[in-house]
């Protein structure tokens, strides 16, 4: 714009220089060429200053942008980690988890295989002993494991330890089974009513009395009928375990009794538990 206003002032200067007298006419032109200037003038200027002011406000806005995406790019890179690390935890996790799956369908597959023959060893001491049943005798399945119930009736004379004929035989019938099946442990529990025991000389009380007749129990099978020792485990409950508890004959008779426990054998299950 100056430039212009130059020109203008060199060309009133030079007809002021000729001494040239300017028309009225051509000085109202002049004029108003000027005019024209300015107004242009001041119409960029304006401009300018608008332009000057958004390119301002473009760059405080890029400078918030650059910023903005430093930060979500900073996350995008923190999210990319934990992903990766995330990702690497959870093949990990599924891997395990099939391992334990795998573990789990064992021990299953193990504990299905135990209560079959769990099973089939009650059926066939049922089958052994079913001509003693109606003497006292019962057979059944109890956590896992075979319980033999014998009353003292069927085994020993009142206030004895000595195995009568008649115990003896259903001791051999049940022997007859468990020589067979060698991967059998066996418990004898012995156990008693809670009336004290009176006049049976070396016998204390009860406790002595339920010890007394599983170790009879036990050294018949061991020495008679020749179960390997080391499979047969003898105890004695006194009156501490009834299975009824009400005070009449016929309850005191029924806790009056000798249990044989019969467990499989379950290596393989403990192996597998403890192989790491």
């Amino acid at each position: 714009m100056k430039t212009q206003y130059y020109l203008i002032a060199l060309a009133l200067g030079a007809s002021l220089h000729s001494c040239k007298v300017m028309s009225p006419k051509a000085y109202k032109a002049l004029i108003a060429e000027r005019d024209s200037l300015q107004s242009r003038s001041a119409s960029l200027e304006e401009e300018m200053a608008k332009l000057r002011s958004d390119t301002a406000h473009l760059h405080r806005e890029l400078s918030e942008l650059q910023v903005t995406y430093n930060e979500l790019n900073a996350k995008h890179v923190l999210l990319n980690k934990n992903y990766s690390a995330n990702s690497t935890k959870i093949n990990q996790l599924s891997g395990d988890l099939q391992k334990r799956e795998a573990r789990l369908r064992e021990v299953e597959d193990i504990l299905r295989k135990r209560d079959e023959a769990t099973n089939a060893l009650k059926n066939k001491l049922q089958q052994a002993l079913l001509g003693f049943q109606q003497s006292g005798l019962t057979v059944d399945i109890r956590n896992g494991k075979v319980y033999v119930s014998l009353t003292d009736k069927l085994l020993f004379p009142s206030g004895s330890i000595v195995i009568d004929e008649k115990g003896k035989q259903a001791l051999k019938q049940l022997a007859g089974v468990l020589n067979k099946e060698t991967d059998i442990n066996l418990s004898i529990e012995g156990h008693t009513d809670n009336q004290r025991v009176v006049n049976l000389g070396q016998i204390k009380d009860n406790w002595d009395l339920s010890v007394l007749r599983a170790t009879s129990v036990s050294r018949y099978l061991t020495e008679i009928e020749k179960i390997d020792a080391t499979r047969i485990t003898a105890t004695g409950k006194g009156e501490f375990q009834p299975i009824d508890k009400a005070n009449t004959p016929e309850a005191r008779s029924r806790n009056r009794r000798i249990e044989i426990v019969l467990t499989p054998r379950l290596d393989e299950l403990y192996n597998l538990i403890n192989t790491k």
